[in-house]
């Protein structure tokens, strides 16, 4: 991280080989890295998800066999992450939505952010 870089703040799921593909992994890191240096992205590597809540997005990462997705949050002074999972069907499952806006509201409590 260089001075200015918006830390992650991991609240559920990691990124690392396996299962990730070591190329994935590198990937993922990458489009984090760009995050974390104030870039917006937009498709085909993030689209927003106000599913989950404000500010919130899905980074897609095309692996060799399956299809990763980070749900992560852009905060004014962080970039936090709910969830990593594969993606193996058209939308977002509805317990993974719940549970990543879960997360969510109690990391802004437990940080008595609104």
């Amino acid at each position: 991280m260089t001075p200015g870089d918006k830390p992650l703040v991991w609240l559920g799921g990691e990124v690392k080989t396996p299962p990730l593909s070591s190329a994935a992994r590198l990937e993922a890191g990458g489009l984090l890295r760009r995050l974390q240096q104030g870039e917006k992205l937009g498709m085909p590597h993030s689209r927003p998800m106000p599913s989950i809540g404000r500010r919130c997005h899905e980074l897609r990462v095309v692996d060799a066999d399956r299809t990763w997705r980070l749900i992560y949050r852009l905060d004014p002074d962080a970039i936090v992450i709910a969830d990593v999972f594969a993606k193996t069907t058209p939308q977002t499952p509805t317990r993974t939505i719940e549970s990543c806006a879960r997360r969510l509201n109690l990391y802004d409590e437990t940080t008595e952010r609104r």
